[in-house]
């Protein structure tokens, strides 16, 4: 019994010492571990000391630091978005010249011209319609409440003329005021045919326009075509540069969209739409001011493609005068937002439609995020040159920028086989004409969400030059 009792004791004691063993090892190495990061927190402190005097307290080198990467932040940005947009629309190029569809497809066309006071225009307007090589159309004007005498005017076309390949049916329709969206969607509903144009009353089409466009209906996918929009009364500082604009900022980007079959706006001033897709889509709607951003994006909703014609040519007078330009600007951002807003559900859930939300999150960036960065970006490397004694960077930032746009321009002029004397507004395109509109697009959009009424307002068509 004893001698059991004594190994028993033996065996706790071996225990009890293994324990304390395994406890002060643990301890060690605990302490070691404590000791350890003790040290490292010592070193950076000690690092953080030294180092503080030359950097948090020389606010001078920190801004100079942090100008010089927002620079570099805010050139990536630019040269990635700008070079992505050009590859894009280099493929599509591409595919174009070899995958284009052949003739040979000729459904029944209704162009639709809905004017408001377009007397000085609309004359010019019906009659480059009548020329067109198309064998198989009709042109509607909806007169929408007009005051001076478009009505009169529009009146000696109607009937049937003589065009090229038959004769071409002109219809008028009288109504009251109501929007460019309803004096659309009167026209719609009066028409028989199967692809209806959507175009202004001042636009001026090219002969082969329809033609071009109308075959990539052949494809049952496809719920609308885009044209290419160029500025008509050319010759003075801004309708020159807005002419740049529509060839290097709105054709590349549509061509980069066309390239996956997703293009955002479909412009006013020449559209072609299946009508069975307008019809799906609820046809126009008269809740925003960007009645032509709102229906694309109803019609990408419900599962259509989208294609860009580049040779359905339309011409379209552009605003001459500095006003009359930011006022045509601040109602296009303030209806780009408005259809954004409209169609916000479709940015947050991609399972209903993912090119809708890819498309609205590239409109969202395109109308908010970029002009602000735009804006912000210019005030900030200026007045850090002008503070810090950098006066040499504004040069080579503009040199930089002015560039890529030379290079752009080239470019996309080469491709639209278009005026080369309107490379050399890419001088100035990016640090005047581009930042004005930016301002423009920002105050519009501050407006807009602080809820200020806007009226639609007119451009004042002068009216004088041809196609």
């Amino acid at each position: 019994m004893e001698l059991n009792q004594e190994i028993k004791r033996t065996e706790i004691l071996l225990e009890n010492g293994e324990a304390e063993s395994q406890t002060n090892g643990s301890s060690q190495r605990y302490l070691r571990r404590i000791l350890i990061n003790g040290a490292i927190s010592l070193f950076l402190i000690l690092v953080i000391i030294y180092t503080l005097p030359k950097t948090v307290l020389d606010v001078k080198s920190l801004l100079e630091y942090s100008t010089i990467v927002a620079l570099v932040i805010f050139l990536f940005i630019l040269l990635f978005r700008y070079f992505a947009i050009l590859l894009m629309a280099y493929l599509y190029i591409n595919q174009y010249t070899y995958d284009v569809p052949l003739g040979g497809y000729f459904p029944f066309v209704s162009i639709l011209v809905p004017v408001y006071n377009e007397e000085k225009v609309v004359l010019d307007s019906i009659k480059s319609l009548l020329e067109l090589n198309y064998p198989n159309y009709e042109i509607i004007v909806i007169n929408d409440g007009s005051t001076d005498k478009t009505k009169k005017v529009a009146e000696t076309m109607v009937g049937y003329q003589k065009g090229k390949y038959s004769d071409v049916k002109v219809s008028l329709i009288n109504k009251p005021n109501g929007g460019k969206a309803k004096a659309l969607n009167a026209g719609i509903k009066l028409s028989k045919a199967e692809i209806v144009l959507c175009m202004d009353g001042d636009s001026q089409l090219s002969p082969d326009s329809v033609k071009l466009a109308v075959r990539h209906f052949a494809n049952r996918e496809i719920g609308a075509v885009a044209g290419n929009v160029k500025v008509l009364n050319r010759g003075k500082l801004f309708t020159d540069l807005q002419a740049l604009e529509y060839i290097e900022g709105l054709n590349m980007a549509r061509s980069a969209q066309s390239f996956v079959r997703l293009v955002n706006i479909i412009p006013g001033p020449i559209g072609f739409f299946r009508k069975k897709a307008i019809e799906e889509a609820g046809y126009y709607s008269s809740d925003t001011f960007a009645e032509d951003a709102d229906l694309t994006l109803k019609i990408l909703a419900n599962g259509w493609k989208i294609y860009y014609e580049p040779n359905s040519i339309s011409f379209t007078e552009a605003p001459a005068k500095l006003q009359q330009l930011l006022k045509q600007r601040y109602r296009w951002t303030r209806g780009i937002i408005q259809s954004i807003r409209k169609h916000k559900k479709l940015m947050f859930n991609p399972s209903i439609n993912f090119g809708d939300t890819f498309i609205l999150w590239t409109m969202f960036y395109e109308a908010l995020i970029w002009p602000a960065m735009n804006i912000a970006a210019n005030l900030f490397f200026i007045i850090a040159a002008i503070a810090f004694g950098f006066s040499s960077l504004i040069f080579f930032w503009w040199a930089g920028l002015a560039l890529l746009d030379l290079v752009t321009a080239l470019y996309c002029i080469a491709v639209e086989k278009e005026e080369f004397r309107l490379v050399g507004y890419s001088i100035i395109y990016r640090m005047f004409f581009i930042l004005i509109i930016d301002i423009c697009k920002a105050m519009s959009t501050i407006e807009e969400f602080i809820g200020i009424r806007m009226s639609w307002g007119k451009l004042e068509r002068v009216g004088s030059a041809k196609a």
